[in-house]
């Protein structure tokens, strides 16, 4: 039986000393490089006592060999459980505890930190860090992969088989483990290698996190799929970002670099004249970024939609038009539809419901939590994705909130992202969030948190005023809220959990 993700990436590589990744310390690594350095990854994993099947959760510093123990995971059949860089001990206590990993690989600097939680959950503790020079260890994994082989004997692997454990954002509650097999990241790569036109001739500018579907399923894996190369970068810098358009094709970002940019002096259109294809996600770009960038550049920044229990599920047009807040059409493989929440029953176009996708993409379940994955899988086979949205006449994707953001007012359904698109484009204004809070009278209040543009000058009754004629009057905010900042997870999403944790007690007075 051969490895089913391995294979296709071996099978779709271009010849041995052909470019993979540019570092910004000058090192390059070629596909003999990828080749060599994963199986020298996969060799010290398995004299570890790493076995098929076995997780390997990793916390790390973004790093191209942090990158080759992921490849190495795949290529000895374990299944690899990348933690973001900012959880705390505490927390990665829990994902430890409930993933049960045979191995934890972390950085030096928080070895002693995290010990106890490696040791509670029974997982042997290596560490890796960003390689600096020759003459210093990158950690204790790194020697040891230096030590072992440049040669492996990859594992047999199904497309079931599970190639990686995601532990999801948690805006919502409690993290979970979405368990992706090898043909959930194949197939996705696949469709997006096709749907956004990549070859062997495209240079990504990679300045995404690693721990994330984003960075690490989407722009690595089409990278190795399309047989191309990237800059792999440590996080992203406008400055450094806008020189490497010179030499680069394609950038993949969430909306705040792209916000970023356009407050940059140096992005013009001769500065991205050499680039094919900018793409956005994790987070909903605002659809003045969206005009600004555009204006600046010619170039119209293509949206895309997905979920770490999914991978990605629809994406604009490269040919056609790239429709400012929507994300497109369902990529190939893929089925959407939009549903009644409460029945299931699919709704017409234009009507607000619950988005639900299927196809080789979407997840296996959720990790030691049976009942939950049968929650939020129809008798059909479709997944929940828990995200409002609507189908336009032309049949473009519109994501209109999460299902837990729906406000009950008075008896009323209001959806936040209608109220959130008057605010957004009030002059003075940046961006908004609308939740909905505990009311005596209603139920929810409908309250609405706005970030005013630097030097603007916002205040709730001018707010409110504004909004007099445009929604119905249940729709229309009990109260505005002027902040300085939205709360944000790592990726850029906002979290509105917390924005009612911080404000529930609101209307207690009212």
């Amino acid at each position: 039986m051969p490895n089913h993700l391995f294979d296709q990436i071996t099978q779709r590589m271009p010849v041995a000393d052909a470019p993979f990744a540019h570092l910004p310390d000058g090192r390059n690594y070629s596909y003999a490089d990828v080749l060599g350095v994963s199986a020298r990854f996969a060799n010290a994993i398995t004299i570890l006592g790493v076995k098929k099947g076995d997780r390997v959760a990793v916390q790390v510093e973004k790093s191209m060999e942090a990158l080759m123990l992921y490849l190495a995971c795949v290529r000895a059949g374990a299944i690899f459980l990348p933690l973001n860089t900012a959880y705390t001990p505490a927390e990665i206590e829990y994902f430890l505890g409930d993933a049960e990993p045979s191995l934890f690989v972390c950085d030096p600097a928080r070895a002693e930190a995290l010990r106890p939680a490696a040791a509670k959950a029974g997982a042997k503790l290596e560490t890796l860090g960003v390689w600096e020079s020759e003459a210093k260890s990158a950690g204790s994994l790194s020697d040891k992969a230096l030590a072992a082989s440049a040669t492996f004997t990859d594992a047999d692997c199904a497309a079931d088989d599970l190639a990686a454990i995601l532990y999801t954002s948690g805006t919502t509650g409690r993290s979970k483990g979405a368990m992706l097999s090898h043909e959930n990241l194949a197939s996705n790569a696949r469709a997006l290698v096709e749907t956004w036109r990549f070859t062997s001739q495209d240079v990504l500018i990679h300045a995404l996190p690693i721990f994330h579907t984003h960075g690490l399923f989407v722009a690595t894996n089409v990278i190795l799929f399309a047989g191309a190369s990237m800059h792999f970068l440590p996080k992203f810098e406008p400055a450094q970002a806008l020189s490497l358009m010179q030499q680069a094709t394609t950038m993949m970002g969430v909306p705040t670099f792209y916000v970023r940019l356009v407050d940059h002096p140096g992005l013009t259109k001769q500065t991205t004249a050499k680039m094919r294809l900018f793409i956005s996600g994790s987070a909903p770009l605002l659809a003045e970024t969206h005009r600004a960038f555009e204006a600046k550049t010619g170039h119209a920044i293509l949206e895309r939609y997905g979920m770490t229990e999914t991978n990605m599920n629809t994406s604009n047009p490269y040919d056609g038009d790239r429709i400012a807040g929507t994300v497109g059409f369902p990529l190939p493989g893929v089925s959407l539809r939009i549903t009644d929440p409460e029945t299931g029953t699919p709704i017409a176009a234009e009507e607000i419901g619950m988005i639900e996708v299927k196809g080789p993409n979407v997840f296996k379940g959720y990790w030691r939590n049976p009942e939950k994955t049968a929650a939020e899988f129809r008798p059909d086979g479709f997944f929940i994705t828990g995200d409002l949205g609507k189908l336009d006449a032309r049949g473009y994707v519109h994501i209109l909130g999460r299902g837990k953001d729906l406000i009950i007012t008075g008896g009323y359904n209001v959806y936040p992202k209608e109220i959130e698109g008057e605010i957004d484009a009030m002059p003075g204004v940046n961006e908004s969030a609308v939740i909905g809070l505990p009311h005596k009278d209603f139920g929810e209040g409908v309250t609405a948190v706005v970030v005013p543009v630097k030097g603007a000058e916002l205040n709730e009754k001018a707010i409110l005023a504004a909004l007099e004629g445009r929604l119905a009057k249940f729709k229309q905010p009990k109260r505005v809220l002027v902040v300085e900042e939205l709360p944000r997870n790592t990726m850029g999403k906002v979290q509105k959990n917390v924005l009612r944790d911080t404000y529930r007690d609101l209307y207690k007075a009212s």
